[in-house]
């Protein structure tokens, strides 16, 4: 579940062939993969129809089609922009035509469109007779399926005129940024990776469950609660209390070993209702900016529910001066440089926010989430969390991690507030920082999934995401 842009997949077919799989060789793995894939779910009833473009992305076509004739399903391969041009598509045209098939011209309704035409060397504006072919692909009844990207969809950003709608996409080597950007994500349908012979290089991929198995904290006989961390956060005002209470709930869900929380009287005595388990630190962003830090606390959090600029201000520079990983949400965040320091910094923006922190529009953030995240977390030396469908972390070494949990019920407020809680919990006991923060993620937008699975997704608090981390957290315990 590696992502790769287009120049990564261009530098891998050539660091293939250094190694001595020629292209010929690649293509032919990539016919050969969507070959086994789609066989598993199209029946030889069915009629397919193969679009093919000229260059290598028809090429692969081209292999599926003759794969899938040899394996006696009803084909017509079609070349609706012209014959292949690269020699190696070439090749596999005339391979395809000494095994005895000819290509054909549509005819009739089909029950299977395969998109073979354009690949990672997309360019806007598209011409007006593959914007033709597109808008006859989108009118048609057939399962449509898109190799590598759909048509129309750069690969690297969520940029574009007018794209295929595809059912299913099957992306070769790797996944491309652009199924997870606003705007393109939709194109993809659902959208797999095929192995294709190469080896695995990217630097950024998915968060997957299996992941998470491998790396969840388990909980030992003879623990104590020293053994699971203890917590500081700073969140919660008299004007918005309920940040610091999901927040708190979020952590004590997650299985902090101890949290304290530096809030104000009246917020302390709301929180202590629903979460006695807390202590408080009364005054506490204020002492905090006076540089008053409570000892033993293995990591900390600002910003929910935070609304005094200048003593945040002074509260966070303290933070950042102590040997503490710091979480800066909400309140907290703003435009600002950070210090390299030994100890992570994690910011958890929604683009809103981010927009804010950069200066970079919310459209153009959110139709390259991955790169926009990417540079920042390297440029100031942080952790970036970049919120929403598909949810970016970008660590400051230029590795990224996407995420596919989640829905559109999170998109309420106080949700973030609850991610704020579960990442103290597991940064505060977790001795890799980046699993910690992937494991959260994951988990915060799986507790949303399984409401999802018997509930309306407008119907979901925030509070709900924690009360279902507990029986999310039992699958990994």
């Amino acid at each position: 579940m590696h992502i790769y842009r287009g120049k990564e997949i261009k530098a891998a077919d050539a660091a293939a062939e250094k190694r001595g799989m020629d292209t010929f060789t690649l293509m032919e793995n990539a016919g050969r993969s969507l070959f086994m894939r789609i066989r598993e779910e199209v029946s030889r009833d069915h009629r397919i129809l193969i679009l093919a473009g000229k260059g290598n992305n028809g090429g692969d076509g081209i292999v599926l089609a003759r794969y899938l004739k040899n394996d006696g399903y009803h084909v017509d391969l079609t070349f609706p922009l012209g014959k292949a041009a690269t020699p190696v598509a070439k090749k596999h045209l005339l391979y395809f035509e000494n095994c005895g098939y000819s290509p054909t011209e549509k005819s009739g309704e089909y029950d299977v469109i395969v998109d073979s035409l354009l690949g990672v060397g997309t360019r806007l504006p598209l011409p007006n007779d593959i914007v033709s072919i597109i808008d006859w692909i989108n009118h048609q009844q057939a399962m449509v399926i898109a190799v590598d990207v759909p048509t129309g969809v750069l690969a690297d950003t969520g940029n574009l005129d007018t794209a295929v709608k595809a059912d299913w996409t099957l992306s070769l080597h790797g996944l491309k940024p652009s199924a997870f950007q606003a705007g393109s994500a939709e194109h993809y349908g659902k959208k797999e990776a095929l192995d294709i012979g190469l080896k695995q290089e990217s630097n950024c991929r998915i968060w997957t469950k299996e992941d998470v198995k491998r790396t969840y904290l388990k909980r030992k006989e003879g623990s104590h609660k020293g053994t699971y961390g203890t917590g500081l956060l700073v969140a919660g005002s008299d004007e918005m209390p309920g940040s610091s209470l999901l927040a708190s709930v979020g952590a004590m869900r997650a299985g902090i070993g101890k949290l304290t929380v530096a809030t104000t009287a009246y917020v302390s005595a709301i929180i202590a209702g629903r979460v006695p388990e807390c202590t408080y630190l009364h005054d506490g962003l204020s002492k905090i900016a006076r540089g008053h830090i409570p000892e033993g606390m293995k990591a900390a959090a600002i910003g929910p529910g935070l609304n005094e600029p200048e003593v945040i201000e002074e509260a966070l520079r303290h933070l950042l001066d102590s040997e503490l990983p710091v979480i800066v949400d909400a309140g907290a965040l703003k435009e600002r440089n950070y210090p390299k320091r030994n100890a992570p910094i994690i910011l958890t923006p929604h683009p809103g926010e981010f927009s804010k922190m950069t200066g970079i529009p919310i459209k153009d953030i959110q139709q390259n989430r991955i790169e926009t995240a990417r540079s920042y977390a390297q440029r100031q030396h942080v952790t970036v969390v970049l919120k929403g469908s598909y949810t970016v972390i970008a660590f400051p070494d230029g590795k990224v991690l996407v995420n596919e949990t989640g829905n559109a019920g999170l998109a309420k407020g106080g949700t973030g507030d609850t991610l704020t809680g579960i990442l103290l919990a597991f940064v505060s006991s977790y001795s890799d920082y980046k699993a910690a923060v992937a494991n959260a993620v994951y988990l915060h937008g799986a507790s949303a999934d399984a409401w999802k699975e018997s509930k309306a997704m407008a119907a979901m608090l925030a509070g709900d995401v924690s009360e279902n981390l507990a029986a999310v957290m039992k699958e990994f315990e």
